[in-house]
């Protein structure tokens, strides 16, 4: 299965978000960008991409502990920033983001020591994409338009072990579906 490690904002700093979003609709070329929808929306910790159905046990586990290691946190959306150029636009995140790293940082260790191919590892960076595109687009209106974005904080509480099922229909638009597999509460045992 196609699983990865993330954050869920709670629904309150998700409806900040679909507002910020649906204004960003309303700019010029709005049409250009493949936009993400809110029950999707997460930051994820490490990607795992197929995993072995034999592998997940112990990966749980490995991730149970991680959480129990790390204490809760407060966390904010923040601005935002593309990657790609214009191929990704999303939310950042403010607060404690020391310890939203070191949570990521334990979710890719947790699944190298699974067994898991992890391939090239690439400093953390706290994103929430809103929106994507297969060719090159000039999102910096959008990025421009988020600058001044900030939602409430909350406690981060958990750590979440999401499946990924991608789109099968072929219908243009149609997004990923996720599943939450397993939860774990943070526990801040260092």
């Amino acid at each position: 299965m196609r699983l990865f490690a993330a954050v869920l904002p709670p629904e309150g700093a998700v409806r900040e978000l679909a507002r910020e979003v649906a204004e960003l609709k309303k700019l010029s070329g709005a049409k250009k960008l493949r936009w993400t929808n809110p029950p999707g929306w997460h930051f994820t910790l490490a990607f795992y991409g197929e995993v072995d159905d034999d592998v997940v046990p112990d990966l749980s586990a490995r991730l149970e502990r991680a959480a129990g290691r790390t204490g809760p946190f407060e966390l904010a959306l923040r601005g935002g920033g593309q990657f790609g150029h214009g191929r990704a636009l999303w939310v950042g995140a403010c607060g404690d983001i020391r310890t939203l790293r070191l949570l990521a940082e334990r979710a890719e260790a947790a699944a190298m020591k699974a067994g898991v191919s992890m391939g090239e590892h690439r400093r953390y960076k706290a994103h929430l994409t809103v929106a994507r595109s297969r060719d090159a687009v000039d999102v910096r209106p959008y990025v421009d338009s988020l600058r001044d974005f900030a939602s409430r904080t909350w406690t981060v509480e958990g750590l979440v072990l999401v499946r990924s099922n991608l789109p099968r229909s072929g219908v243009p638009g149609e997004q990923p579906r996720y599943e939450a597999v397993a939860r774990w509460a943070l526990g801040g045992a260092g």
